[in-house]
């Protein structure tokens, strides 16, 4: 099955002053879907070390109910403690197909994976303690949506956390993301300031860094605040 490349034209939406990508789909992303025979070959060296370092900073507790939206292919899974319960959504089925597979060879018991759009999560308000979204705001067309479905199934004072690449501070570094961003909407992501992800999200930022000078990559962790 082929499925349609997303479109490169940005538009804003009429309640936001957010852009959004027009018609696209994490699932639809060439790096999330069409290359997801070889996405852990790809980026587990990347991504694998940083995330697991977060997750393992978090002293998740025992019985805790974790969401991981865009889970993939589960490069994450190792660096969960088997006394919580998490749950992995995504919405490419060959992504999630290596993702069971982890599962099933490890006989992990604490994981399990289910398609569904990260952007209307099938969830209960206030079902989970942990909300985590590790390199997957830049993927989704609306990522403000994203934040707000995170924060809607999670619960007040849960812990939010990000791990994504955010448009520099720094002029020609932003400079230089505005110059290859044709590229990477082509590809299926595009850079966003942290602070428009976050724009009327009840989202208490507790800490943001880095877990090297010279990464692109951000962490952001916080509280859920809504009342």
């Amino acid at each position: 099955m082929t499925l349609p490349k997303p479109r490169t034209r940005r538009e804003t939406d009429d309640n936001q002053n957010m852009p959004i990508l027009d018609q696209a789909q994490a699932h639809q992303s060439k790096l999330y879907y069409e290359l997801a025979h070889i996405y852990d070959l790809v980026f587990d060296r990347v991504f694998s070390p940083r995330i697991e370092r977060v997750v393992r900073s978090l002293n998740i507790e025992p019985g805790a109910k974790v969401l991981e939206v865009g889970v993939g292919t589960g490069l994450s899974f190792s660096a969960y403690p088997t006394h919580c319960q998490v749950t992995g959504i995504d919405l490419a089925p060959d992504m999630l197909e290596k993702a069971q597979g982890k599962i099933d060879r490890n006989g992990w018991r604490h994981l399990q994976v289910t398609e569904m759009d990260a952007l209307d999560l099938k969830f209960p308000d206030d079902s989970f303690d942990y909300g985590m979204a590790f390199h997957v705001v830049s993927v989704v067309p609306d990522a403000q949506r994203l934040m707000r479905e995170i924060i809607r199934v999670t619960k007040p004072g849960a812990t939010v956390v990000i791990i994504n690449h955010f448009r520099s501070a720094n002029r020609f570094l932003a400079a230089l993301d505005t110059l290859i961003e044709p590229l990477t909407l082509r590809l299926g992501w595009h850079t966003l300031r942290l602070d428009e992800i976050l724009e009327q999200v009840p989202l208490q930022v507790s800490r943001q860094y880095k877990t090297s000078r010279h990464s692109l990559f951000t962490i952001v962790t916080g509280k859920n605040c809504k009342r």
